[in-house]
């Protein structure tokens, strides 16, 4: 079966403003960066649908997603951009940009239960990791692979999931959301100190986190996953793997201070393609949060991509 790859042309445009790291042009450096390497024609190219307001609330606060959904449709009424914090702002086109980024998770997690796919990446922004139940920030509005992830338990059955996080940046929101959901088993590692300035006490049993300083490397980290997250991940014997992608841990980007590069993101996708086979009938789907350094974004998701595909 085919990889899916998940995106939307509205995803590209929602624009937080000149300068923003969290740019267009970052789905277009994929998308290029696909084309070169000839790893497009290997992957099944599908449309991200617009995730519903159910969807979003199986992970977020009705009062969040009925709050922000008014908040976007004003802004897309008045045409004016508007901050929602000093790192976070909405343009006309960010309503349907998140709603498509929600749905292409929750679609790519149908398609992959079904067995349509072997597994999926979404190439998909605004991200999400950061969003709260109840909040906005990080770059975040709604919290696209919670939302799947809820999906894929209280809608198609499933008892248990893993969320694997490789972002620089602490998955802050998935975990306020997942934190004492016993059918959820989390696993990221973060630079600690950094933005959000979170994870080092874990808010619940379900948790691995492991704060790592600036300036680890790519073989540190390959230690600390067969450490810290594999045995229990094994024990927890999930049914799917839903990843977090952020490939801002790359020693080119200039938000964070770690040094992974393509190789160490291709080891991780192999070691949670190998537990997926083994517990998950394979099934995965990934989505793409950090990243931004475009080249090396680019080159870091085709080598995450050729291990997912097999190719």
């Amino acid at each position: 079966m085919p990889t899916a790859f998940y995106t939307h042309a509205e995803c590209r445009l929602h624009d937080m403003g000149e300068g923003h790291p969290e740019c267009p042009q970052r789905l277009d450096a994929i998308s290029d960066q696909l084309l070169s390497s000839g790893l497009d024609v290997a992957l099944q190219h599908r449309d991200a649908p617009l995730a519903t307001l159910d969807q979003l609330q199986r992970a977020h606060t009705s009062r969040h997603v009925a709050e922000l959904k008014d908040l976007l449709e004003e802004v897309q009424r008045s045409g004016q951009p508007r901050a929602l914090d000093p790192d976070t702002f909405a343009c006309p086109a960010t309503l349907r940009a998140a709603l498509r980024a929600a749905g292409a998770a929750v679609a790519a997690t149908e398609a992959v239960v079904k067995g349509e796919v072997a597994n999926a990446f979404c190439a998909i922004r605004p991200p999400g990791h950061h969003a709260t139940r109840d909040a906005a920030m990080g770059f975040c509005f709604f919290n696209n692979v919670a939302v799947a992830a809820r999906h894929a338990l209280d809608v198609l059955g499933l008892q248990r999931v893993a969320i694997i996080d490789f972002d620089v940046h602490h998955g802050n929101g998935t975990e306020d959301i997942i934190a004492g959901d016993e059918r959820v088993l989390m696993a990221s590692f973060f630079q600690h100190p950094l933005y959000p300035n979170s994870g080092g006490v874990p808010m619940g049993t379900n948790m691995i986190n492991v704060p790592i300083p600036p300036y680890t490397r790519g073989m540190e980290v390959r230690g600390i996953i067969d450490a810290m997250w594999m045995p229990r991940l094994e024990e927890f014997r999930p049914q799917m793997l839903f990843i977090s992608a952020g490939f801002d841990a790359h020693r080119e980007d200039e938000l964070g201070q770690l040094g992974l590069v393509e190789a160490d993101y291709a080891w991780i996708t192999r070691r949670m393609k190998d537990l997926a086979d083994r517990h998950c009938q394979g099934r995965i789907v990934s989505c793409l949060e950090g990243g931004y350094a475009l080249s090396a974004l680019a080159r870091s998701v085709v080598a995450h991509l050729r291990v997912l595909a097999d190719v």
